[in-house]
């Protein structure tokens, strides 16, 4: 019997969610309210439509070639995909089958529930590491800090390649002192291969609206450019190569 899971929705996306050209897979449901969360319509695995393993992997078959030849592969994002370990994992496993390579797009707060045999199907990890500052984690995404780190410090014992990325929140997470401690963190591991500065963005304002749900930071300014290479310019100081 298929394993099943709730999604989202999928889109083919190129550039920012892994190498080349990718299926990117949104499941359904995430255990963070981050504050600039872009997509709150998948927040709730209630809201999400039931797949099984079998139904996925048709749809993501008639796309094989071409992502291939793109030099893509599929990525599995939400949401948080470790929400639901069984559907994420049985994905990864039959993508590696195929012959596809894989991209797993976590915040690390569920990093406990992906067993090895799961990360042994992952190809990269996008990790998203919200802020470096404790007390400013938890206010910005309502979790704890401590799970992701210890979940990047065990791809990196693992030697699973890492795309660390870090959303550049004015007034939240552009502390120069909290940008470089991250920084420090991630050049003393052996497996982040670049670091993606996302500047914040309102584009999800909508959403929220639609939702009937306040969005917290319609009022904070988008960074600009100075800023955005700033905190770039701090990664490259570690020696990390920072986009």
């Amino acid at each position: 019997m298929s394993v099943t899971g709730r999604i989202h929705s999928w889109d083919l996306s190129t550039g920012v969610d892994g190498p080349g050209t990718r299926f990117v897979l949104f499941t359904s449901g995430c255990p963070l309210r981050c504050l600039y969360c872009a997509n709150p319509d998948t927040w709730h695995m209630r809201d999400g439509r039931e797949v099984t393993v079998d139904e996925m992997m048709t749809e993501i078959d008639k796309y094989r070639g071409f992502i291939t030849t793109a030099g893509g592969g599929v990525t599995l994002t939400g949401g948080e995909p470790l929400l639901q370990p069984a559907f994420t994992g049985a994905v990864l496993r039959r993508c590696k089958q195929a012959g596809l390579h894989t991209a797993l797009d976590t915040s690390g707060f569920l990093g406990a529930r992906a067993t090895d045999e799961l990360l042994a199907d992952t190809d990269l990890v996008l990790l998203d590491i919200k802020a470096f500052e404790v007390n400013t984690y938890r206010a910005l995404t309502s979790g704890e800090l401590a799970p992701t780190l210890g979940f990047a410090t065990r791809l990196d014992r693992l030697g699973i390649p890492v795309w660390l990325r870090y959303v550049l929140v004015p007034g939240w997470t552009d502390e120069p002192e909290a940008v470089d401690g991250l920084a420090r963190f991630a050049a003393g591991l052996d497996n982040v291969d670049r670091v993606d500065v996302l500047p914040f963005h309102r584009l999800g304002a909508a959403k929220y609206e639609a939702l009937r749900i306040p969005f917290p930071l319609k009022d904070t300014p988008v960074p600009d450019a100075a800023l955005t290479e700033r905190v770039r310019g701090q990664f490259r100081e570690h020696g990390l190569s920072a986009h």
